[in-house]
């Protein structure tokens, strides 16, 4: 296991232009580490995320993410897959409970060297939380 540095943008789309967005930076310390072929990224949420004391993690299988969020902020784990042009169904937890969402993956590209490890790595999905929220985020992350 290495410990890394990530630069973690999340984006949400909020018009018809990719240049209207709503955007959330943040840089923080993580792990990285390869098993079994599958490469692991984990960090800790923040304070600025509203997830104080979860651990975001993911695993990336070529094209294919496995997102896992847990921790004392949810009372129910959130696993979301991004598979360029699938969709996924689960649940999200939030501080104040589970909300039921479904997730279409626009594209996937993984440009992590596991070698380094650097490289970056970028999901484009539309996410419709239940009752909530529906629109189309865009997550970077970058090793630095």
């Amino acid at each position: 296991m290495k410990n890394i540095m990530l630069k973690i943008v999340g984006k949400q789309i909020t018009g018809d232009k990719e240049e209207e967005t709503e955007q959330l930076e943040l840089v923080t310390e993580g792990k990285y580490y390869e098993k079994d072929g599958v490469l692991y990224l984990a960090y800790d949420e923040s304070d600025f995320s509203g997830m104080t004391g979860c651990t975001t993690s993911l695993a990336i299988s070529g094209d294919e993410i496995m997102m896992k969020r847990s921790g004392e902020a949810v009372p129910l784990d959130t696993e979301i897959k991004f598979v360029k042009g699938k969709r996924f169904t689960g649940y999200y937890g939030t501080p104040f409970g589970a909300v039921e969402m479904e997730v279409l993956t626009n594209d996937v590209v993984n440009n992590i060297n596991p070698d380094g490890p650097k490289g970056s790595l970028n999901i484009d999905y539309h996410i419709s939380l239940r009752g909530l929220s529906e629109g189309r985020s865009r997550l970077d992350i970058e090793i630095i």
